[in-house]
């Protein structure tokens, strides 16, 4: 079985091709991110015009890296959410076409649950169940993942997403969206203890999370460390960046203790683009490595969105028989709670 998989939920066009017999045959993809540098965050209409300029042509490539054609392909797996619905709606219109037109099975994907499964397309896949720690620009979630489909809803940001927080912070410091990756960078030579940020939500019980008093906290350090000229100098720029992250990273490490402590699990995966932050890899190996226990991610061109992840969901539950109808359908705001069980074979 041959899977196209399609990702347009936001910035990146992503397409691959997933066979399973030998993997992952192709994979294709197109970031936007320089064209929304210019206007300091993603510009929806910008976006949609981008992916339906984009798809199709990495379509083409992806079949000729697989050396396929779309006879070979048995079914169109895409994005049907969450994400703007602009650009969902490119991805979910070319997927129906070419499925009615190859005649094949078609197949939303919730697009949190292509993250979710991204590590599985690594040699070293978890077992189920685990604990799912995601984070992206759009979502902090903590997930009780017993298997494909059976997702119990742990924790979440009730603001800022973890990502969202990281691309303010940068903005706040200069840095050119988006900024979760230079302010990364930046706090690689910052000192430790200079600035003491607050672990938000992490003197009380629970799972969920909250980040955008971070956000104003930075902020204010840096009104209160400007100099005469009303500019930081760049050591204050990387000691708040790396107090800013530290804060961010010891918050998510307190609430995956916690979670993996709830559930009696030793398994975690981190999935989403603010997992290829190599401190917040680094400390969740140790926390891991403390209770016996072990992490699990994706490679890094894996963490961003992708088409591959798609591909793979997609193949998951079209092998089960889900398909989704003619109708062009997609869900701006989709609960990943709501998905369908896969039973295990």
């Amino acid at each position: 079985m041959k899977i196209l998989g399609i990702e347009t939920s936001c910035d990146e066009t992503g397409v691959a091709i997933y066979d399973e017999a030998k993997g992952l045959v192709a994979n294709q993809l197109y970031s936007q991110i320089e064209m929304h540098a210019d206007y300091g965050g993603v510009v929806p209409e910008l976006a949609s015009r981008d992916h339906i300029r984009k798809t199709l042509p990495l379509i083409q490539e992806a079949l000729k890296e697989a050396n396929l054609t779309a006879s070979d392909i048995d079914g169109v797996a895409y994005t049907a959410g969450p994400g703007l619905v602009g650009a969902l709606l490119v991805g979910s219109t070319i997927a129906r076409s070419l499925a009615y037109a190859w005649n094949v099975p078609a197949l939303g994907i919730h697009h949190m649950e292509g993250h979710l499964l991204a590590p599985m397309l690594e040699e070293n896949a978890p077992e189920f169940p685990f604990v799912a720690l995601l984070v992206s620009g759009g979502h902090t979630q903590l997930v009780d993942v017993k298997n494909v489909g059976e997702y119990e809803l742990l924790g979440e940001s009730i603001d800022d997403a973890a990502g969202e927080a990281f691309d303010k912070t940068a903005k706040l410091l200069g840095l050119d969206y988006p900024g979760g990756a230079a302010l990364a960078k930046l706090a690689e030579s910052g000192t430790p203890n200079r600035f003491i940020f607050p672990r938000p939500m992490t003197d009380r019980p629970g799972l969920d999370f909250s980040f955008s008093g971070l956000k104003t906290f930075a902020a204010n350090t840096i009104n209160a460390n400007l100099n005469e000229k009303g500019e930081l100098d760049q050591q204050t720029r990387c000691d708040i960046a790396y107090a800013f992250q530290q804060a961010v990273i010891e918050t998510l490490i307190i609430k995956c203790r916690r979670a993996l402590q709830q559930t009696g699990y030793k398994r975690l995966v981190i999935a989403g683009g603010v997992s290829a932050n190599k401190q917040l890899r680094h400390d969740l190996a140790e926390l891991m490595k403390q209770i016996g226990g072990e992490v699990f991610y994706p490679r890094p061109q894996f963490c961003t969105d992708n088409g591959a992840m798609i591909a793979y969901a997609g193949f998951l539950r079209l092998k089960n028989g889900e398909q989704t109808d003619l109708s062009v359908s997609v869900k701006p705001r989709w609960p990943m709670v709501e998905l369908t069980a896969v039973p295990s074979k």
